[in-house]
């Protein structure tokens, strides 16, 4: 009777050991299951092992969350768009959810994330373009906070965006390539004033019918095209007030002729009548003839007309390039210009050797207000260097997906600094 007891007693026991154990085990297998954490720094490293030398797998950002495999210390085993490495501990914030929650929800923040992706390829593209730096910040060669510095970029400098990654934005400036965050930047909207005059000179000529044989230009430096389209190659630039013979009008175009070459232009940018002179060029007439009454010597004017001539003679050399590519670090005709590399392959061709940026050229030279410009000159902007060719121009190498042209000194660049006198 006692040996019945007995093994009655035995089987409860471990029917009822058994049965702790089995729901031990449920309610362990649901806790680690069930863990998802949060990270909580701006960007954190996956890596591919528990070392902060280990290879970097992924780049998590700032509230993603991560599903937690294994927690071992300082160290956490996670799995993050289906792939397993470490994060450092510190660096998320473990959160339980229950078991039957997470099922329905991982799917759908799948989907999220494919289409946060998506969008952000598809967005890449229209946020492409010119910036500046809303503040203070510094250049990375990497996007990563804890990457090496490359250079310190101040508030309100303009920068060329290429691409972003995980709010990090790739980008140029002062000739050089590297990663900033993104909020810190501020896009720059295009200029439209200059597109609507051209439109109005569209315009006006289709009121006039009548067209003069022998017309003069009427604007600075105007390009002569070779189709009656504004994007078609360009053939030559005539100054103001050179004469030229219209063959023919026709949408707001005139063709014309000009030193036996044959091109289009802007009918509204011919006049019957040359334009008169500023008083900006007649003002050194004025003080010459005063001069010349009071029978003063002039001749500290030889040193100014040999600064002129050879300034002259650096535009003129200048201008073969137009048409060069734009090519970030370009220093040559051959591979392509940056703006600072084109400044400096022109003068060295006359024995002046420039620094290579731009902020570095804005610093050599005698200090030359915007009145006082001659041909040969710098002429400086933020982050921008260019070379005056007179008559209120500058030609230089402008940005990507453009090339070496003549432009209005007021279009060339942004922020004006002043003009830098390097030909004595």
């Amino acid at each position: 009777m006692k040996n019945k007891t007995s093994i009655k007693n035995v089987l409860i026991l471990t029917i009822i050991a058994i049965t702790i154990t089995m729901i031990s085990l449920f309610f362990i297998n649901i806790s680690l299951a069930s863990n998802s954490a949060k990270i909580v720094v701006e960007t954190a490293n996956l890596r591919e092992t528990a070392s902060t030398n280990s290879k970097i797998l992924e780049l998590v950002n700032k509230n993603e969350n991560v599903e937690v495999l294994e927690k071992n210390g300082e160290w956490t085993k996670v799995k993050y768009k289906g792939i397993e490495g470490y994060i450092k501990t510190e660096l998320i914030n473990i959160k339980q959810e229950e078991k039957n929650e997470e099922k329905p929800v991982e799917p759908e923040s799948k989907v999220q994330n494919i289409e946060m992706t998506e969008n952000k390829v598809e967005n890449n593209e229209e946020i492409k373009g010119k910036y500046k730096v809303k503040e203070d910040t510094t250049l990375k060669v990497i996007p990563l906070i804890n990457s090496l510095d490359v250079e310190k970029i101040n508030k309100d400098t303009e920068i060329e965006l290429i691409d972003i990654m995980n709010n990090w934005a790739n980008i140029i400036v002062n000739g050089r390539q590297g990663w900033v965050r993104y909020e810190k930047l501020e896009k720059i909207l295009p200029i439209v004033e200059p597109e609507k005059k051209v439109e109005q000179e569209q315009e006006e000529p289709k009121k006039t019918e009548q067209v003069s044989k022998k017309m003069y230009i009427n604007s600075e430096t105007v390009n002569v095209r070779s189709k009656a389209d504004k994007n078609s190659n360009l053939v030559m630039q005539i100054a103001k007030n050179e004469q030229v013979e219209v063959l023919a009008a026709e949408n707001g175009w005139s063709k014309i002729k000009y030193n036996n070459k044959e091109g289009y232009i802007l009918s509204s940018l011919l006049s019957t009548k040359k334009q008169e002179t500023t008083r900006g060029m007649e003002g050194p007439r004025k003080v010459k003839e005063t001069k010349q009454k009071n029978n003063e010597k002039e001749e500290p004017t030889k040193n100014d007309a040999t600064s002129t001539n050879k300034g002259a003679s650096i535009v003129e050399y200048a201008k073969q390039f137009i048409g060069t590519k734009y090519v970030s670090g370009g220093n040559s005709p051959k591979t392509g210009f940056d703006c600072s590399g084109f400044t400096s392959y022109v003068y060295k061709h006359f024995g002046i050797s420039l620094p290579r940026t731009a902020d570095a050229q804005a610093k050599v030279g005698t200090p030359v207000n915007r009145a006082n410009l001659q041909p040969g000159d710098l002429v400086c902007y933020k982050g921008h260097v260019a070379i005056y060719v007179g008559n209120g121009n500058v030609i230089h190498a402008p940005r990507p997906g453009k090339k070496v042209c003549i432009v209005s000194l007021d279009y060339a660049g942004h922020g004006f600094i002043g003009g830098r006198r390097i030909v004595n």
